[in-house]
């Protein structure tokens, strides 16, 4: 069993810090997204610290709007959080996201760290595919796909592949497997997962891949 992680923040606090320091909506968004992903993931690899993990996600990018270029991005929200009596753990999980533009950065050790790490340009991208969809979601968003979505480099291009793939050696898995296990993520907690499993009842039926316990399976891979 691992050890208890606090960050000495409420969920309700750190969403306030994410909107103080962030106006356009996609970060905000953006923030929510990484902190369903981790927490669901938490749920797989570390039970004991899903509100932690949740909140390294929604805070990972808190100081994107308001820092001074990519070797300052999670810097920046260790001066914004210094003196707030918030964790070194926290901060430290956070700055571990932008080790590859920061060398001087932890890089990602714990199963958090790296998880945060592959998930966050993934999610970007498959967020990405899903809005060009005449769906507008990912429940109806196929593993190929995406695949073909990765190999071409000029779509969604600020979603850096070569970001992903380091995600996925840092996960220990190539990437096939962390695509499909960030996109079986993105489908569970899917906040319109319900009502889009409502509009399509026969979906389930013809992709029992996407039944929640085999999405569960596939996130587990990684």
């Amino acid at each position: 069993m691992s050890a208890q992680l606090q960050s000495n923040l409420t969920r309700e606090q750190a969403f306030d810090l994410l909107k103080q320091y962030n106006q356009e909506e996609f970060h905000i968004i953006h923030g929510e997204t990484l902190e369903r992903l981790m927490r669901y993931f938490a749920q797989i690899h570390d039970p004991e610290n899903v509100d932690f993990w949740g909140q390294v996600g929604m805070l990972h990018d808190m100081d994107w709007e308001v820092c001074d270029g990519d070797k300052d991005h999670t810097l920046c929200t260790e001066r914004l959080l210094s003196g707030r009596g918030v964790s070194e753990q926290l901060i430290h999980s956070i700055q571990t996201h932008n080790s590859d533009f920061n060398p001087d950065l932890p890089k990602p050790e714990l199963k958090m760290e790296r998880v945060l790490f592959a998930a966050d340009e993934t999610s970007g991208l498959i967020d990405a595919c899903a809005r060009l969809r005449p769906s507008k979601s990912c429940q109806d968003l196929e593993l190929a796909s995406l695949k073909k979505k990765f190999k071409n480099k000029k779509f969604a291009a600020g979603c850096g592949r070569d970001q992903m793939t380091l995600g996925a050696t840092y996960n220990d898995c190539d990437v096939e497997t962390m695509l499909a296990a960030i996109l079986a993520a993105c489908k569970a907690t899917d906040p319109n997962r319900d009502a889009w499993l409502a509009a399509n009842p026969t979906w389930l039926e013809e992709h029992p891949d996407d039944t929640n316990e085999n999405l569960y399976a596939i996130a587990a891979r990684l």
